[in-house]
C-alpha cells in the first residue's frame, strides 16, 4: 500500500484539478453517493474542500474513510520491511485516438468494427474506451485537429497497430459492414499481413496478422496486395 503522504498528495491534486475546471474529476466526485446525480458541470461548481477529495482517495483505495485509510497506512509495515516488487513486466498499452465526438466515434468503433463500448465520462461525453477481444483504444475529445489539414493521408500516420489472429477473416467482416478501407489487405515485405481502416476523424487504425517467424512489425512498407475475395 503507497504512504499516507502519496495519498495526500492525491488528494491536493484532486482539489487543483477541481479548481482549474477539469472536467476529468466529476466521474470521481461522483462515488460519493450524495453527489451522484450531478453533472460533470454541477461537480465544478460544488464548493469542493481537501477534506471531500480525502474522502474520494480513500475510497478509491478500499476504505469507508480518510480516517480509515490514515490507519491502515500507519499499520502497515515499514519501508524497509517491504516486499521488493519483483514483477516488472508492461501488461498492455491503449492507444488515445483524438476524436471531435467522443459520443459519436465510441458508435463508429461499435457499429461499424464489431468494438463493444467499455465506458463514456462525461456529460457530453469527453472521454471514452472502446475494445474488442484484447485491443483497447481509447478515444479523447478534442476542440480542433491535432494535425494539419490533410498531414495524416500525407504522411500516412497509422495510430494504432492492433494484432489480428485471423486478418483476413476480419478484413472481409469489414468490407461486408462498409467500413473505409483505405489500405486492402496486403503482405508485407517484412512477412506480415495487413489492412488498414479510416475512422471518421482520420485516424488510421491497422489490423495486423505477423508472420509466424515472430519478426515484429517493420516500418517499411513493400507490399504486394493480397486477394481476399
Amino acid at each position: 500500500m503507497p504512504k499516507l503522504e502519496t495519498y495526500k498528495k492525491q488528494a491536493k491534486l484532486l482539489v487543483r484539478w477541481h479548481r482549474e475546471g477539469n472536467f476529468s474529476i466529476g466521474g470521481r466526485i461522483r462515488q460519493l453517493a450524495r453527489y451522484r446525480t450531478l453533472s460533470d458541470r454541477e461537480t465544478l461548481a460544488l464548493k469542493f474542500p481537501l477534506t471531500e477529495a480525502q474522502e474520494i482517495i480513500a475510497l478509491e483505495a478500499g476504505c469507508a474513510s480518510w480516517a480509515e485509510l490514515k490507519a491502515s497506512t500507519e499499520a502497515g509495515l515499514p519501508t524497509s520491511e517491504q516486499p521488493e516488487t519483483q514483477d516488472t513486466a508492461v501488461a498492455s498499452a491503449k492507444p488515445v485516438l483524438y476524436v471531435a465526438d467522443v459520443d459519436a466515434s465510441a458508435t463508429f468503433y461499435r457499429d461499424q468494427l464489431g468494438f463493444r463500448i467499455d465506458f463514456l465520462h462525461g456529460n457530453p461525453p469527453f472521454y471514452g474506451s472502446v475494445s474488442r477481444d484484447g485491443a483497447t483504444l481509447h478515444l479523447k475529445f478534442v476542440h480542433e485537429p491535432v494535425f494539419a489539414a490533410g498531414a495524416a493521408e500525407r504522411e500516412g500516420l497509422i495510430m494504432a497497430f492492433v494484432d489480428t489472429p485471423n486478418v483476413r477473416e476480419l478484413y472481409r467482416e469489414y468490407r461486408a459492414a462498409g467500413a473505409e478501407i483505405v489500405q486492402k489487405l496486403t503482405k508485407q515485405a517484412w512477412g506480415g499481413t495487413d489492412f488498414i481502416v479510416r475512422d471518421p476523424d482520420g485516424n488510421a487504425i491497422a489490423f495486423v496478422e505477423t508472420a509466424r517467424s515472430g519478426r515484429g512489425l517493420g516500418v517499411g512498407r513493400v507490399a504486394a496486395p493480397v486477394d481476399a475475395e
